[in-house]
């Protein structure tokens, strides 16, 4: 649910360091209409956010929908996100209708009575600042000690086991990423990036909307896990930075003032990357019903992607209904649009870049140690062949020594 679609591994790396197995952690399912008509029926409370009413099914299903008995509900309350911008913006808070979303649907199951505690379950919603590693152990542990009999030290120990976890998931993704990007670039070939909040990548939120596009061949990104290494940013924003436009590849203080949404400020810096990155010709904005975080990005990330000619389809005011035949007719459109312009797109924003390309680099140096193996191993070959040979030749010579020696 919301921001844990971006931290779940934190919380799975927690949760296994204090001893809880993995088959004993367990997630509700994807949202969806049926989910919430069967478990959160008269248990929502006044909230506009879908994704946050959404909640509601959530809960009711961790209580009434699983075979196997939960004992606890875990439903964090995140107040800041650890957000790969941090330091290049003023603050990387989580909208406040998301972090007070626990506490918001709790509510609505505890108006009769307790359903958590009729039911035999603990709830915990501890409140954590994630952007700030060093107060999430008190933090956690001042929720935590009675519901998980944990001590100030363990509590910590399993703090750093789940940043860990989270760090190195975070980085998997990203050298997923990298290695569709540096594809597209190998073989000329267009992909498409997705902009939106986390909890788009559920498929009863965003609605598997990129997956459609992505059916008809194209590639999908997220900004979320958007590679960021030295290299790549240098490419791509190194003649800014020298012009003193911006301080960082991850500045985003040109074109967006007000930089305290860790979200929201992801948005506004991949729609930057988009619009100057060759062969993303094609961006994706996704954005839930009443969103009022993301209304004031619109204009914005659209003028910065459109800027360079980059494709922009915006998908706004998500909500429980999938229009699947507006959405087919949208995804024929959008495919129509990528394969008439992307390569005219791609060749006009490599003429914007200098030519040295990293990605391509890549597959060059990579091309060359191929090569360079390939030719090691027949080096090797042809030694242990010419040593075989050799000690044939000896083995032959000595025979006929022995053979002259007895005549």
């Amino acid at each position: 649910m919301l921001n844990v679609w971006s931290t779940h591994q934190f919380w799975v790396g927690f949760l296994r360091d204090i001893g809880i197995s993995s088959e004993n952690i367990v997630f509700s399912s994807d949202t969806s209409e049926e989910q919430g008509r069967e478990y959160g029926k008269g248990r929502g409370t006044v909230d506009c956010c879908y994704p946050v009413k959404a909640m509601s099914g959530h809960y009711g299903e961790l209580i009434f929908g699983l075979k196997k008995k939960v004992h606890i509900i875990l439903s964090p309350m995140i107040y800041s996100l650890p957000s790969f911008l941090k330091g290049h913006v003023g603050e990387t808070l989580a909208c406040t209708r998301v972090m007070a979303g626990p506490e918001n649907i709790r509510a609505g199951f505890m108006k009769e009575s307790d359903v958590f505690a009729d039911n035999g379950i603990k709830y915990a919603s501890p409140f954590v600042n994630l952007a700030d590693p060093d107060m999430v152990p008190k933090q956690m542990h001042d929720c935590l000690q009675d519901v998980l009999d944990l001590d100030f030290e363990e509590t910590r120990r399993a703090v750093e086991a789940g940043y860990r976890d989270l760090r190195a998931f975070n980085q998997k993704m990203r050298n997923a990423s990298r290695e569709i990007l540096t594809w597209c670039a190998r073989e000329g070939k267009p992909c498409v990036l997705v902009l939106g909040r986390p909890y788009h990548m559920d498929p009863g939120i965003g609605h598997e909307i990129e997956s459609d596009l992505q059916a008809h061949g194209y590639p999908i990104v997220w900004l979320q896990y958007l590679p960021i290494e030295d290299d790549l940013l240098g490419w791509i924003f190194g003649e800014e930075i020298q012009a003193k436009k911006i301080r960082s590849p991850l500045d985003i203080s040109d074109v967006w003032t007000s930089s305290n949404s860790s979200n929201t400020n992801e948005i506004l810096w991949g729609a930057k990357f988009a619009t100057r990155f060759p062969w993303i010709t094609c961006v994706l904005r996704l954005s839930s019903y009443e969103c009022g975080m993301d209304q004031p990005t619109y204009t914005p990330t659209q003028k910065i992607v459109e800027a360079t000619g980059t494709l922009f389809f915006k998908f706004g005011d998500l909500d429980s209904t999938k229009p699947a035949g507006g959405i087919r007719i949208r995804i024929e459109t959008i495919v129509h649009y990528l394969a008439k312009y992307s390569d005219a797109i791609i060749q006009k924003k490599l003429a914007l870049l200098p030519p040295d390309c990293p990605l391509l680099r890549e597959n060059t140096d990579r091309n060359e140690n191929k090569t360079k193996e390939n030719k090691d191993k027949s080096n090797k070959d042809k030694m242990s062949r010419d040593k075989t040979n050799g000690d044939k030749t000896n083995k032959e010579e000595k025979v006929l020594a022995t053979v002259a020696g007895r005549d």
